[in-house]
């Protein structure tokens, strides 16, 4: 927690008063705790964050065991408010934090004593406040509330219930059961120390629990519509623009800016919450603004801060996981080479636009040796005759 070292003491001052606490209690030495781009291990008296820019951030931790080896991590957005203070404890059965037991006087009497508690609160890496920003900049709050599971927590593992167990379990007993157990590995299923009992038949029976799922949009499987000829087909798989006007209109309360803020949820919680479901979402949503001529003709808007947001994206992935994840069968190039020929093609799209975007294909050019002139393959719509 270095962030204090290059801050006068008035700057500090002003940050600890303006900015947000988050108060971890009892949580074991050498977990990993993270917020927004950066993580660390816990030292035996670290208690939580302190100086917290109001807003959005995503706060996330793995518990460790006795040989280092990290659990899969587990994360939550929250939307802090000036002087708000956010107060969990350690569950070590469970090894997940939670607010039972944390009553509102709990919170008052903290909250009055933030300063007696101050050299155990590490500061907000401010460093990198910017490069958070460039990469939630759309996400609204209501939008934050929308996305999250049910259950209020982001996991890089798929949560499973039995058949068996969830017959028997109310809403509540199954949030707390999800994060139950404890870690021993990544191929293990902590959410099973709990099911008294679990026969190996019942193993074969393990179900989605959707409570732990991130309630992403789906994206319309019907981009044409109702009676639409054979050629108006083959046109709207082509151009997707009735596909993301559709969900434009009909799937988002604050339209382009939400439709924008899922893109960049789905991207923090791939690379941040390491949730893969998450960057599958990703792919299927740049595809879909990657696919539309018509639209980049009347969404300037949109399409500009579109090209913004892929080029925060692509400058703040780590390059080992670039190569790795981002690039695996060539999707960007791919997905992106027909974004620019749709730029190029589009007469209304203006020339600040075409601009904009054909500045971003050479600086990918360059940076990465894409060739943007290779043909496009299997991710190409299907023509229907």
């Amino acid at each position: 927690w270095r962030s204090l070292i290059r801050m006068d003491q008035e700057q500090a001052r002003r940050l600890f008063s303006g900015g947000a606490f988050l108060v971890l209690l009892d949580v074991p030495q050498n977990t990993e705790i993270g917020i927004d781009y950066n993580s660390w291990r816990s030292g035996p008296n670290f208690m939580g964050i302190k100086m917290i820019p109001p807003g959005l951030h995503y706060i996330y931790y793995s518990a460790v065991n006795n040989t280092g080896q990290a659990a899969p991590r587990t994360g939550f957005f929250h939307y802090f408010r000036k002087q708000e203070t956010l107060v969990y404890r350690w569950d070590a059965n469970n090894e997940d934090v939670t607010d039972d037991g944390v009553t509102m006087e709990m919170v008052a009497r903290i909250s009055a004593g933030i300063r007696d508690i101050d050299k155990q609160l590490g500061a907000y890496p401010y460093d990198s406040l910017k490069t958070w920003y460039s990469l939630t900049n759309h996400i609204s709050e209501s939008l934050m509330t929308r996305l999250q599971p049910l259950n209020q927590k982001i996991t890089s593992v798929t949560q499973l219930l039995t058949d068996q167990t969830k017959d028997h379990m109310g809403l509540e007993e199954q949030d707390h059961m999800i994060m139950g157990g404890t870690f021993a590995g990544v191929g293990d299923f902590p959410s099973l120390a709990k099911v008294p009992a679990l026969s190996q038949k019942d193993c074969l029976h393990l179900i989605k629990d959707h409570t732990a799922s991130i309630r992403f949009t789906a994206i319309p499987s019907q981009k044409h519509p109702e009676g639409s000829s054979p050629s108006d087909i083959s046109r709207h798989n082509m151009d997707l623009t009735y596909t993301l006007t559709s969900m434009l209109t009909g799937c988002y309360d604050n339209g382009v800016d939400d439709l924008l803020g899922e893109v960049q949820f789905a991207f923090v919680c791939f690379l941040i919450g390491h949730v893969y479901e998450a960057f599958d979402q990703w792919k299927k949503m740049v595809w879909l603004l990657c696919s539309c001529e018509e639209a980049i003709a009347t969404q300037h808007e949109l399409y500009s801060s579109f090209i913004s947001v892929l080029h925060f994206q692509l400058k703040h992935t780590p390059k080992d996981f670039f190569v790795d994840i981002v690039s695996r069968d060539n999707f960007l190039t791919v997905t992106l080479k027909n974004f620019f020929a749709n730029l190029e093609d589009c007469v209304g799209a203006g020339q600040d636009l075409v601009k904009r975007g054909l500045q971003f294909r050479d600086t990918l050019s360059k940076k990465y040796s894409w060739d943007f002139t290779l043909e496009l393959n299997e991710f190409a719509p299907t023509v229907i005759d």
